[in-house]
Protein backbone atom coordinates (compact mmCIF):
# COMPACT_ATOMS: atom_id res chain seq x y z
CA UNK A 1 0.00 0.00 0.00
CA UNK A 2 1.49 3.44 -0.74
CA UNK A 3 0.83 5.72 1.89
CA UNK A 4 0.84 8.89 0.81
CA UNK A 5 1.14 12.52 3.23
CA UNK A 6 -0.17 15.60 3.73
CA UNK A 7 2.06 19.05 4.76
CA UNK A 8 0.17 20.99 7.03
CA UNK A 9 0.39 24.76 6.89
CA UNK A 10 2.50 26.48 9.01
CA UNK A 11 -0.78 28.37 10.75
CA UNK A 12 -2.33 24.55 11.12
CA UNK A 13 0.89 23.41 12.45
CA UNK A 14 1.03 25.71 15.36
CA UNK A 15 -2.63 24.87 16.05
CA UNK A 16 -2.53 21.67 16.61
CA UNK A 17 0.71 22.17 18.43
CA UNK A 18 -0.72 25.25 20.79
CA UNK A 19 -3.46 22.91 21.44
CA UNK A 20 -1.31 19.79 22.67
CA UNK A 21 0.61 22.53 24.81
CA UNK A 22 3.32 23.33 23.26
CA UNK A 23 4.44 26.96 23.37
CA UNK A 24 4.58 28.69 19.83
CA UNK A 25 4.26 32.42 18.10
CA UNK A 26 0.96 33.51 17.91
CA UNK A 27 0.59 33.21 13.83
CA UNK A 28 -1.99 33.80 11.93
CA UNK A 29 -2.99 33.50 7.79
CA UNK A 30 -3.93 36.43 5.79
CA UNK A 31 -5.21 35.86 2.23
CA UNK A 32 -5.21 39.65 1.34
CA UNK A 33 -2.84 42.82 1.78
CA UNK A 34 -5.49 43.89 3.91
CA UNK A 35 -6.07 41.43 5.88
CA UNK A 36 -2.11 41.42 6.71
CA UNK A 37 -2.42 44.67 7.45
CA UNK A 38 -5.49 44.14 9.89
CA UNK A 39 -3.78 41.36 11.26
CA UNK A 40 -0.38 43.27 12.02
CA UNK A 41 -2.14 45.85 13.49
CA UNK A 42 -3.94 43.82 16.47
CA UNK A 43 -1.17 41.63 17.02
CA UNK A 44 1.08 45.10 17.66
CA UNK A 45 4.49 45.43 15.63
CA UNK A 46 6.93 44.80 14.19
CA UNK A 47 5.55 41.87 13.00
CA UNK A 48 7.20 38.93 10.14
CA UNK A 49 5.35 37.91 6.85
CA UNK A 50 5.98 34.48 5.27
CA UNK A 51 4.41 32.46 2.62
CA UNK A 52 1.97 30.02 3.17
CA UNK A 53 2.15 27.09 0.60
CA UNK A 54 2.86 23.60 0.18
CA UNK A 55 4.96 24.03 -2.63
CA UNK A 56 7.45 26.43 -1.26
CA UNK A 57 9.42 24.20 1.26
CA UNK A 58 12.83 26.75 1.74
CA UNK A 59 10.86 30.26 2.72
CA UNK A 60 13.75 32.43 3.07
CA UNK A 61 15.63 31.15 0.03
CA UNK A 62 12.79 32.44 -2.69
CA UNK A 63 12.09 35.48 -1.10
CA UNK A 64 9.17 34.36 0.51
CA UNK A 65 10.22 36.20 4.07
CA UNK A 66 10.15 39.34 5.57
CA UNK A 67 11.33 40.38 9.41
CA UNK A 68 10.78 43.21 11.07
CA UNK A 69 8.29 45.39 9.22
CA UNK A 70 7.45 47.99 11.74
CA UNK A 71 4.46 49.52 10.00
CA UNK A 72 1.60 48.92 8.12
CA UNK A 73 3.23 50.52 5.04
CA UNK A 74 5.99 48.24 5.70
CA UNK A 75 3.96 45.32 5.51
CA UNK A 76 1.59 46.49 2.43
CA UNK A 77 5.02 46.20 0.36
CA UNK A 78 6.30 43.38 1.99
CA UNK A 79 3.10 41.85 1.14
CA UNK A 80 3.47 42.55 -2.78
CA UNK A 81 7.14 41.90 -2.26
CA UNK A 82 6.32 37.73 -1.20
CA UNK A 83 4.04 37.03 -3.62
CA UNK A 84 6.00 38.70 -6.62
CA UNK A 85 9.30 36.52 -5.80
CA UNK A 86 7.38 33.43 -5.12
CA UNK A 87 4.86 33.56 -8.53
CA UNK A 88 8.88 34.31 -10.37
CA UNK A 89 10.44 31.14 -7.92
CA UNK A 90 7.96 28.96 -8.46
CA UNK A 91 5.01 29.83 -10.98
CA UNK A 92 2.86 26.76 -10.56
CA UNK A 93 2.84 27.03 -6.66
CA UNK A 94 -0.40 26.93 -4.64
CA UNK A 95 -0.44 30.02 -2.60
CA UNK A 96 -2.99 29.98 0.53
CA UNK A 97 -1.96 33.70 1.66
CA UNK A 98 0.96 35.01 3.82
CA UNK A 99 1.67 33.94 7.65
CA UNK A 100 1.56 37.11 10.32
CA UNK A 101 3.59 36.82 13.56
CA UNK A 102 4.76 39.18 15.65
CA UNK A 103 8.70 39.48 15.79
CA UNK A 104 10.34 36.89 18.16
CA UNK A 105 13.09 38.80 20.30
CA UNK A 106 16.47 37.09 20.02
CA UNK A 107 17.13 34.10 21.43
CA UNK A 108 19.51 30.76 21.12
CA UNK A 109 18.49 29.08 18.29
CA UNK A 110 17.60 25.46 18.77
CA UNK A 111 15.70 22.82 16.77
CA UNK A 112 13.10 19.86 18.08
CA UNK A 113 12.13 17.09 15.47
CA UNK A 114 10.29 14.33 14.98
CA UNK A 115 10.67 11.43 12.45
CA UNK A 116 9.37 7.74 11.77
CA UNK A 117 11.73 4.78 11.63
CA UNK A 118 11.47 2.00 9.88
CA UNK A 119 12.28 -0.06 12.59
CA UNK A 120 11.81 1.48 15.82
CA UNK A 121 9.16 4.47 15.28
CA UNK A 122 9.05 7.85 16.15
CA UNK A 123 12.40 9.17 16.79
CA UNK A 124 13.16 12.22 18.82
CA UNK A 125 15.83 14.95 17.38
CA UNK A 126 17.45 17.63 19.45
CA UNK A 127 20.28 20.37 18.49
CA UNK A 128 21.54 23.69 17.72
CA UNK A 129 18.73 25.51 15.51
CA UNK A 130 18.62 27.50 12.33
CA UNK A 131 21.17 26.92 9.55
CA UNK A 132 23.48 25.30 12.17
CA UNK A 133 21.47 22.22 12.46
CA UNK A 134 22.40 21.71 8.44
CA UNK A 135 26.46 23.05 8.75
CA UNK A 136 27.25 21.58 12.22
CA UNK A 137 25.03 18.63 12.40
CA UNK A 138 24.93 18.81 15.57
CA UNK A 139 21.99 17.01 17.45
CA UNK A 140 21.33 13.99 19.28
CA UNK A 141 18.70 11.27 19.12
CA UNK A 142 16.04 9.44 21.39
CA UNK A 143 13.00 6.84 20.47
CA UNK A 144 9.48 8.07 21.61
CA UNK A 145 8.98 7.87 24.67
CA UNK A 146 11.28 10.35 26.11
CA UNK A 147 11.39 10.99 29.64
CA UNK A 148 12.70 13.66 31.95
CA UNK A 149 15.95 11.82 32.31
CA UNK A 150 16.14 11.21 28.48
CA UNK A 151 15.33 15.14 28.01
CA UNK A 152 18.01 16.07 30.18
CA UNK A 153 20.74 13.62 28.52
CA UNK A 154 19.88 14.87 24.68
CA UNK A 155 20.31 18.58 26.00
CA UNK A 156 23.62 17.80 27.36
CA UNK A 157 24.63 15.56 24.76
CA UNK A 158 25.19 18.06 22.05
CA UNK A 159 28.99 19.85 21.46
CA UNK A 160 27.10 23.06 21.38
CA UNK A 161 25.75 22.81 25.04
CA UNK A 162 28.15 25.44 26.42
CA UNK A 163 26.00 27.93 24.24
CA UNK A 164 23.36 26.96 26.26
CA UNK A 165 25.31 27.35 29.27
CA UNK A 166 25.73 31.13 28.96
CA UNK A 167 29.01 31.13 26.38
CA UNK A 168 30.98 33.89 26.29
CA UNK A 169 29.13 36.29 28.91
CA UNK A 170 25.90 35.69 27.27
CA UNK A 171 22.77 34.33 29.59
CA UNK A 172 22.30 30.69 30.09
CA UNK A 173 18.80 29.93 28.59
CA UNK A 174 16.38 27.80 30.60
CA UNK A 175 17.23 23.86 30.47
CA UNK A 176 14.17 23.09 32.31
CA UNK A 177 12.35 24.69 29.54
CA UNK A 178 13.67 23.11 27.06
CA UNK A 179 13.34 19.89 28.95
CA UNK A 180 9.82 20.16 29.28
CA UNK A 181 8.98 21.12 25.14
CA UNK A 182 11.15 18.17 24.09
CA UNK A 183 9.07 15.65 26.61
CA UNK A 184 5.45 17.68 25.50
CA UNK A 185 6.57 17.10 22.02
CA UNK A 186 7.65 13.49 22.42
CA UNK A 187 3.97 13.00 23.83
CA UNK A 188 2.66 14.68 21.48
CA UNK A 189 4.10 12.12 19.04
CA UNK A 190 3.47 9.58 20.94
CA UNK A 191 -0.75 10.28 21.27
CA UNK A 192 -0.90 11.10 17.31
CA UNK A 193 0.24 8.11 15.13
CA UNK A 194 -0.78 9.69 11.88
CA UNK A 195 1.90 11.95 11.99
CA UNK A 196 5.36 10.98 10.16
CA UNK A 197 7.41 14.24 10.92
CA UNK A 198 7.57 17.51 12.85
CA UNK A 199 9.86 20.04 13.25
CA UNK A 200 10.47 22.85 15.47
CA UNK A 201 13.15 25.17 13.92
CA UNK A 202 14.07 27.06 15.14
CA UNK A 203 13.00 27.14 18.36
CA UNK A 204 14.11 30.21 20.65
CA UNK A 205 15.36 29.37 24.09
CA UNK A 206 15.43 32.77 26.40
CA UNK A 207 16.76 32.39 30.13
CA UNK A 208 13.15 31.83 31.08
CA UNK A 209 11.04 30.39 28.57
CA UNK A 210 11.64 28.50 25.07
CA UNK A 211 8.97 28.92 22.17
CA UNK A 212 8.38 27.40 18.61
CA UNK A 213 8.71 30.34 16.18
CA UNK A 214 8.49 28.14 13.19
CA UNK A 215 6.77 24.84 13.20
CA UNK A 216 6.29 22.13 10.28
CA UNK A 217 4.13 19.09 10.35
CA UNK A 218 3.68 16.38 7.88
CA UNK A 219 1.01 13.71 8.39
CA UNK A 220 1.25 10.31 7.30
Amino acid sequence: MIKTRNVLAEVESKELLHKAGIPVVDTRLARTKREAVSISKQMGFPVVLKISSPDVIHKSDAGGVKLGLANATQVGKAYSEIVSSIKQAYPEAEIHGLSVQRMAGPGVEVIIGMSKDPQFGPVLMFGLGGILVEVLKDVSFRIVPVSERDARDMIREIKGYPILEGYRGQKPVSIAALEKLIVRVSQFAENNPHIAELDLNPVFAYPDKAIAVDARVVLE
